[in-house]
């Protein structure tokens, strides 16, 4: 009987002991956040201009554009369209 009793008084008080840290781990982390998103906020990202197909076409050569335009077209039969070039 006292081998029980021992047994679940060292349950209760790892059980506690493991409830009591995540409880601290959960609370530092979300003052951790508060304090990160209060000093230092996120950097806001500018978006890119986006280009029109006309700018698009202007970048890339006139043969290419065509050779592309008529490849889309021939694969496609004639359904597709070509809305953006872009150079990678």
């Amino acid at each position: 009987m006292e081998n029980l009793q021992t047994g679940l008084l060292l349950m209760v008080v790892g059980m506690t002991t493991v409830f009591i840290i995540l409880l601290l781990v959960i609370y530092l982390s979300k003052g951790l956040i508060a304090f990160v998103n209060k000093y230092a906020p996120e950097e806001i990202v500018q978006k890119k201009s986006v280009q029109t197909f006309a700018q698009a076409v202007e970048a890339v050569p006139a043969a290419t554009t065509a050779a592309i335009v008529s490849a889309v077209s021939i694969v496609t039969g004639g359904k597709g369209k070509v809305t953006k070039i872009e150079k990678l």
